[in-house]
């Protein structure tokens, strides 16, 4: 990867703009977005996690001398920085970037459909994700697991490691692009627990958005950019305690028009302001001023 990227820098001068996801090579200083710099060429850099903290907070000094201020570099010789939250847009003003733009992370409306209500079917309490993130869940695990002595409550997994959470009514399902969606629609709530650290507050939420999509409530813990995304009891709930966490599912699992109201405000917001259909021209016209 890293050959096949310096043979795109070298023939980077023919581009009228560049576009980076992150850094170019990962572990190294940054001499090579430097490199951009000096021979004029704008670049774009994109940000939807917080990709510094690899380095800033690492546990060898080393790295943390080194590279510690390598994203920020970066950011600062940026022809723009697209940030995916509000702490990854403060970390960019903060070193220094000439243009910052709050770009969320977005879905396709084409692909996203709401689901059907599943008024006689057990209450399913959904996750999805991937084996590195499904961690997350092993603090709620005791909230889990006592729904689950509910004979009509369900645990769906999407995605997880097979051994994060297990338990009785626990279900995991490995992840496809080809059937998250359908994988959601059967979801009655989904759910998005992080833990209160840096890197979790440089999550963008994808998972919530894909939840609201669906037309689903959530209920997430109130950390970064989960609590822009949430409006707490309108399209879902904000739980920073077990019982919070616990409080907010059962009633849920009970109530099934609060389901209904509050899935319906998560996909108008979706529809708003965190869909492809929205985004897309914007992003179109900031690309188009920058050439």
């Amino acid at each position: 990867a890293y050959i096949r990227r310096i043979g795109i820098l070298i023939q980077s001068r023919k581009y009228d703009l560049l576009w980076i996801e992150y850094e170019l090579f990962p572990w190294l200083p940054a001499f090579a977005e430097k490199l951009l710099s000096l021979w004029n060429i704008p670049y774009i850099v994109d940000y939807d996690d917080a990709v510094f903290h690899r380095y800033d907070i690492h546990t060898m000094r080393l790295i943390r001398i080194l590279l510690g201020q390598k994203i920020d570099r970066i950011m600062r010789n940026a022809a723009l920085v697209l940030a995916g939250n509000s702490y990854l847009l403060e970390r960019a003003k903060k070193a220094g970037a000439d243009r910052i733009e709050y770009l969320p992370t977005v879905v396709d409306l084409e692909r996203y459909s709401v689901r059907e209500k599943h008024r006689s079917k057990p209450f399913n309490i959904g996750w999805i994700g991937s084996p590195s993130t499904s961690g997350y869940l092993q603090d709620l695990q005791p909230v889990l697991s006592e729904l689950c002595e509910d004979q009509n409550t369900y645990v769906t997994l999407v995605g997880a490691a097979m051994d994060s959470i297990q338990g009785p009514r626990i279900r995991s399902f490995e992840w496809s692009e080809a059937t998250e969606v359908k994988d959601i629609q059967q979801f009655d709530v989904g759910i998005m627990p992080l833990p209160d650290t840096l890197w979790a507050k440089g999550k963008c939420g994808y998972k919530l958005i894909q939840y609201m999509a669906c037309g689903c409530p959530v209920v997430a813990s109130s950390i970064g950019a989960n609590r822009e995304i949430v409006d707490n009891g309108k399209n879902g709930f904000l739980s920073t305690t077990l019982q919070e966490w616990r409080d907010n599912l059962i009633r849920l699992r009970e109530d099934a028009g609060l389901r209904d109201r509050l899935g319906t405000n998560g996909r108008k917001m979706v529809e708003e302001k965190y869909c492809l259909q929205v985004t897309g021209p914007r992003l179109a016209a900031l690309i188009q001023n920058l050439v």
